[in-house]
């Protein structure tokens, strides 16, 4: 296998800065030069208002941050950063081109005249600068080097960035070939019924952001990776997959699917949707699905599957509350929680209370 891990130092990227005029760049993706993949990113996170004060912006002729764009084998350029302000000029050129309504401008301050106009409707002066309007594009020049592009888009999208960790995991893992194999798993697994359900109290805005995605993640980092785990969630993640997609770490798709399947039917069928989170003391299940629980509770599943599958649901919650409640569960998932000694102790806690071998 070629070197394309993490530890080689000698690569350079070499870019090329181009300015194109919006009008240049709408041709461009009609004509799938420019590929927009809104997998890369929410496709308009951005409100109206916001897509609005672009235009208005470039109108009062405001400088517009610049986008990045790589360059792929057969010479068609991915924009991999930019994109709310690409697709957002583009709705309002051509708004059949990126498949969405026709933006008709609002909450614009400074030039209130152009509120309540579309392309069609508003002055051929002011569409025609629009059109004309460049854009400093700085284009990766085309690479065989997998994990180049991989580390550029999670460095554009780490910090200011309005990309959650898992969506940036998303994006940057397409870089690779093979890369959306893994994530279209993980996308697939995470709409799995007995899933979905399980963790049902995660809120949608969390859901929004792609962390049912990431817990199906964190469920396979648990079951190969558990001895990686670090107080840094997201570089433990991270590590993990990044091992996956650059096959230093083997991972049978099939298999691990299967299990993570079946340990989730499980987990539903006996616990419900009351599985990850906390309860009170009239033993009502209470608040949103804690990070610390879900891992406890699905390495006690993986490991003793069978055993569990033969006790009563009803006797599984009680035994899974005692636990949650015991001094032992709470040491391990109080202050220090993410070191490795405290995931074991947590995890052997829940092991022992659903198998009912606590110590007496």
């Amino acid at each position: 296998m070629t070197d394309s891990t993490p530890n080689s130092y000698d690569r350079t990227i070499r870019t090329t800065a181009v300015d194109f005029s919006f009008g240049e760049l709408l041709n461009l993706h009609r004509d799938a030069e420019i590929i927009i993949r809104p997998e890369y990113q929410r496709l308009f996170r951005w409100s109206n208002e916001q897509r609005s004060r672009l235009i208005e912006s470039i109108v009062m002729g405001l400088p517009i941050p610049p986008i990045f764009l790589i360059e792929n084998d057969n010479g068609v350029l991915e924009l991999i950063d930019g994109l709310q302000r690409t697709s957002s000029v583009l709705q309002f050129l051509d708004h059949t081109a990126i498949n969405q309504p026709e933006l008709v401008l609002q909450g614009c301050d400074f030039i209130k005249e152009i509120n309540g106009k579309t392309l069609n409707t508003i002055d051929t002066v002011t569409r025609l600068k629009i059109k004309r309007t460049p854009i400093r594009a700085t284009i990766v020049n085309k690479s065989g080097d997998a994990f180049v592009k991989y580390e550029l888009f999670k460095r554009l999208n780490t910090g200011g960035s309005l990309l959650s960790a898992q969506e940036i995991r998303n994006c940057s893992s397409r870089m690779i070939d093979g890369g959306s194999d893994f994530y279209e798993l993980l996308q697939k697994l995470a709409q799995y019924p007995a899933f979905s359900s399980a963790i049902s109290r995660l809120p949608d805005s969390m859901v929004e952001q792609r962390v049912n995605e990431e817990l199906v993640l964190r469920f396979f980092a648990l079951v190969n990776s558990r001895d990686t785990f670090k107080g840094n969630i997201e570089e433990w993640l991270n590590g993990y997959m990044e091992k996956v997609l650059f096959e230093l770490k083997d991972f049978d798709r099939d298999r691990m699917a299967a299990l993570f399947q079946n340990t989730f039917d499980a987990i539903f069928e006996k616990l419900g949707n009351q599985a990850f989170t906390r309860f009170n003391t009239h033993g009502e299940a209470t608040g949103r699905l804690a990070p610390a629980y879900y891992e406890a509770v699905c390495a006690a599943f993986v490991e003793r599957h069978d055993d569990l599958a033969a006790v009563p649901g009803n006797d599984l919650l009680t035994r899974l509350m005692a636990a949650f409640s015991s001094e032992r569960f709470k040491n391990a998932t109080g202050p220090g929680a993410n070191t490795i000694p405290k995931l074991h102790e947590r995890i052997k806690v829940v092991r022992e209370h659903l198998c009912n071998e606590v110590a007496a």
